[in-house]
C-alpha cells in the first residue's frame, strides 16, 4: 500500500475508535462521519495505488 493509502487507514481506525467512545451524542456522530469520509477516501486510495502499481505502461 502506498503511504497515502496508509495515511487514511490509520485515519479511519482513529476516528472509528473515537466515534465507538465517544461520551457525547455530538462527537460520536461527528466522529463517525469522519470516519466514513476517510474510509471512502482510504478505499479510493487503494484502487488508484494498484492501478498505478500493476500497469505494464509504467514499468
Amino acid at each position: 500500500m502506498t503511504k497515502t493509502t496508509w495515511l487514511f487507514f490509520i485515519l479511519t481506525l482513529i476516528t472509528g475508535v473515537m466515534g465507538l467512545s465517544a461520551t457525547s451524542n455530538d462527537w460520536h456522530t461527528l466522529s463517525l462521519g469522519a470516519c466514513a469520509v476517510f474510509a471512502s477516501a482510504w478505499v479510493i486510495a487503494a484502487i488508484v495505488g494498484r492501478r498505478f502499481k500493476f500497469d505494464p505502461v509504467l514499468r
